[in-house]
Formats: C-alpha cells, sequence, structure tokens
C-alpha cells in the first residue's frame, strides 16, 4: 500500500514542530526552576523556625532551674510570713499581759481595801 505524497510532513512542518517543541521544553524547565525556587524558599523559612534538639534542651533544663528558684523563694517567704505571725501573736499575748496584768492587781488591790483587809 503506498502512501500518498501530502500524507508526509514537509522540512519546513518538521521544523515548526521542533522548534515548538523545544520551547514547550525550556518553557517547562522554567516553570520547574520556579517551582523549585519557590519550594526552596519556603523551606528555608520554615527551617529559620526550627530550634535545635540541643537548643531545645538547654532551654527547657534553664526553665526547670527558673521554676526552682521560685519554689525555693516561695517557700522562704511563706516560712518568713509564718514566722512574723508567730512573733506577732507573741507580741500581742505580752502586749495583753503587760496591760491586763497591772489592771487585775489594782483590782485586786481595790477589792481587797473594800473589804478591809487593806495594809
Amino acid at each position: 500500500m503506498s502512501v500518498p505524497p501530502t500524507a508526509e510532513p514537509t522540512l519546513w512542518e518538521l521544523q515548526r514542530a521542533l522548534t515548538q517543541l523545544r520551547e514547550d521544553q525550556r518553557d517547562g524547565i522554567a516553570q520547574l526552576k520556579d517551582d523549585l525556587r519557590a519550594d526552596l524558599q519556603a523551606l528555608a523559612v520554615r527551617l529559620e523556625q526550627v530550634v535545635t534538639k540541643d537548643v531545645y534542651q538547654s532551654d527547657q533544663r534553664l526553665l526547670v532551674q527558673r521554676i526552682e528558684v521560685v519554689e525555693r523563694d516561695l517557700e522562704a517567704e511563706a516560712r518568713a510570713r509564718a514566722d512574723a505571725e508567730a512573733k506577732a501573736a507573741v507580741t500581742r499575748r505580752w502586749l495583753i499581759g503587760v496591760f491586763v496584768a497591772p489592771i487585775v492587781v489594782a483590782a485586786l488591790q481595790l477589792w481587797l481595801l473594800s473589804r478591809g483587809n487593806g495594809p
């Protein structure tokens, strides 16, 4: 079976097809390069936000140390407050004793004088 002569492409058509193929490949490669650059930039931004394991662990140790210091200070403050309250209670008892004892003694003397058993 023979092929009609018009069925085969001409050299000009082959050159146009090759040129179009090259342009399509060039455009595809350029688009791939642009996509790759964008992906690399996004990855670089994400990597800037990443913290290494050593840095994270040191931050955690520092945080634990700070919490321990705060807890020690809080316990010391609670002890100091309890001591201050105890001293205040002792002071109140002493003041009450200082004011009440003379009044009781005076009242006792007045009572004894009123009974006639005075000195």
